[in-house]
């Protein structure tokens, strides 16, 4: 019995898919739930499971962009596995072991041994002006791929061939692609300006040396910088309402809940997941969701629900070692938080010079939106409460603010 595998839905509004990369060959015997390719959509890159096990035969190339619903796929349920083994195919630079005749002499790597290129690698070779014979098909029978076409380079004279002259040429991935759409509009699109300022984080270092530990032991996560950062929002949040507005049409949409989405580093680059509800969380119950979602985007298990729908974003450039930037607008959200490396400085402290652990932040936003009353009260808010945790965020109850 042969199964149709057809590309599912990765969530709501997305209509189309790219084949990212086949983590399996065509020929291939696959077991159930096995992996066995990698798709982008324009929000995530998600693995496509096999829904039974069999002898694959694919139906789609790297690079090609299919509809959520098409086949891209079949399965051969019937077929036993050891069918799906692979042979070793004798090509006309080698001969089977059975024949004992003398390996021949191999050919000079400029002459290639290929197939025939497929239409899309065929076009795409005819306007690089390439002759496909001078390409080398990485597909079944030497078949040049579209991937193929893409990565071939035309010839630029032996002056240009130097070992230490190396390029590459390779498509980005829809989420790449969607992420520089996106940007792009949001420079054209929004009157995006910046406004910074410093922390001292010397109290927050206090109380992390005092209660590290403790915290870890007691509650299996750390007690880091972002549930003092995010509590510091929140706060700041209830006050100045604008700040978790958005704009749509000739309407601005204002929530009453704070959704903070959080800029994590993952093997497909940046994502943004999304704290829910972190107006209603603890110390605890946010470096618990930081974490979770952490491992979940290193592991590329993060779906597209879990990065959609924040009011607000923070990023932190520091761990990088930025010193000051100014962090783009995550739309449709109206305001983006940046933190950066803490560094000693000199500063005044009641009439005297004292080397203090600072943090420059900034807050971009849209103006359109929220002015620069809102904008600069917002962030100084941010710094009042960074600056006096204990007071603005913990009650005056440090122990049990941190459920010690």
């Amino acid at each position: 019995m042969i199964l149709e595998m057809k590309v599912p839905s990765p969530g709501e509004s997305i209509t189309e898919v790219e084949i990212a990369s086949w983590l399996v060959e065509d020929g291939d015997y696959v077991e159930k739930d096995q992996a066995i390719a990698e798709v982008d959509s324009d929000k995530a890159t998600l693995e496509l499971p096999a829904e039974e096990s069999g002898i694959i035969t694919l139906k789609a190339e790297e690079g090609d962009a299919v509809d959520v619903g098409a086949v891209v796929c079949l399965i051969d349920m019937s077929a036993a596995k050891e069918a799906g083994a692979k042979k070793k195919e004798t090509t006309k630079n080698e001969v089977s072991v059975s024949e004992e005749k003398p390996v021949q002499k191999e050919e000079p790597a400029e002459t290639y041994a290929t197939g025939a290129a497929s239409p899309a690698a065929k076009k795409i070779l005819s306007e690089k002006n390439i002759d496909p014979k001078s390409v080398k098909g990485t597909g079944k029978d030497g078949r040049i791929t579209k991937q193929d076409a893409l990565d071939a380079k035309p010839s630029m004279g032996e002056a240009l061939n130097d070992e230490n002259r190396k390029s590459e040429r390779k498509k980005l991935s829809m989420l790449r692609r969607k992420v520089a759409e996106r940007l792009v509009s949001v420079k054209n699109e929004t009157a995006m300006l910046t406004t910074f300022n410093e922390v001292d984080m010397q109290p927050i270092f206090d109380l992390r040396k005092k209660y590290k530990e403790e915290f870890k032991g007691k509650h299996e996560v750390s007690l880091g910088f972002m549930s003092f950062f995010t509590l510091a929002v929140v706060r700041a949040l209830k006050m100045f309402p604008d700040v978790n507005s958005m704009i749509d049409g000739d309407y601005k949409v204002s929530y009453d809940f704070a959704d903070i989405s959080i800029a994590v580093s993952g093997p497909k680059g940046l994502m943004v997941p999304v704290i829910r509800n972190a107006e209603n969380l603890s110390f605890k119950g946010v470096e618990s969701e930081v974490k979770r979602l952490a491992i979940r985007a290193r592991d590329g298990q993060i779906t597209v629900d879990e990065m959609t729908g924040g009011t607000f974003t923070i990023t932190n450039g520091g761990v990088f070692g930025s010193m000051l930037s100014t962090p783009i607008l995550n739309p449709p959200q109206s305001a983006i938080l940046g933190m950066h490396n803490i560094v000693e400085r000199p500063v005044a402290i009641e009439g005297k010079v004292e080397i203090r652990p600072i943090m420059f932040v900034a807050l971009s936003y849209d103006h359109r939106i929220i002015d620069g009353k809102e904008s600069v009260g917002f962030l100084v808010a941010v710094k009042e409460a960074l600056e006096n945790p204990v007071e603005i965020l913990m009650n005056g109850d440090e122990k049990k603010a941190l459920e010690l």
